[in-house]
């Protein structure tokens, strides 16, 4: 009788063994396929060249508006930085022992700016503003900076026209990741 008892336990073991190989190739359950159009939601990044701007424009004027009830908190009345960084000065500091790496002292691209800024802000609410929105809000940082003026409409064609002042300082560095000649054969 123990006998039975024990090619039972074995076939229920043997049983459960081959119901979780048979499930292992199944899919587990998790997440669901992915449309078009959710990956086309967050396919939202901006080249330095422009390439994927989207459609919309604004103004210097309406970005500040903007700024003001979205922004502000943050960045402070003149762009001067608080809980977040500093949106402008810094001009002439970057050789110095504390730079200021700000919007118009630092950053190489508008275009950039623009990405950054519809991707990750507000920071309390990320892409909740819309594409006009971003574009004002863009050209009002980018007024302060004295790189717009102040009736300027800011879309994708004036956007990659901005030339930032630090855009011809950055180089590629071409050093190879590692100086280590490749060992094949009697490597010690």
């Amino acid at each position: 009788m123990a006998g039975h008892k024990f090619i039972a336990m074995k076939l229920g073991v043997l049983s459960i063994c081959v119901a979780a190989s048979a499930a292992a190739d199944q899919k587990h359950g998790l997440g669901h396929p992915v449309t078009e159009a959710q990956i086309a939601s967050w396919n939202i990044d901006v080249a330095p060249d422009g390439k994927n701007l989207p459609s919309g424009q604004g103004t210097v004027i309406e970005g500040e508006k903007i700024y003001q009830t979205t922004c502000l908190a943050c960045h402070g009345v003149n762009l001067e930085g608080g809980m977040g960084p500093a949106l402008m000065g810094g001009k002439g500091t970057l050789t110095s022992q504390k730079p200021m790496k700000t919007v118009g002292s630092y950053w190489p691209y508008a275009t950039t700016l623009f990405d950054y800024v519809r991707r990750a802000m507000p920071f309390q609410q990320p892409q909740s503003l819309s594409n006009d929105q971003v574009y004002s809000v863009v050209g009002y940082i980018l007024n302060k900076n004295e790189l717009l003026e102040v009736n300027a409409t800011v879309n994708a064609d004036t956007l990659t026209k901005v030339k930032m002042p630090n855009r011809d300082a950055f180089y590629v560095d071409d050093r190879p990741d590692v100086k280590v000649t490749a060992c094949y054969k009697d490597c010690k």
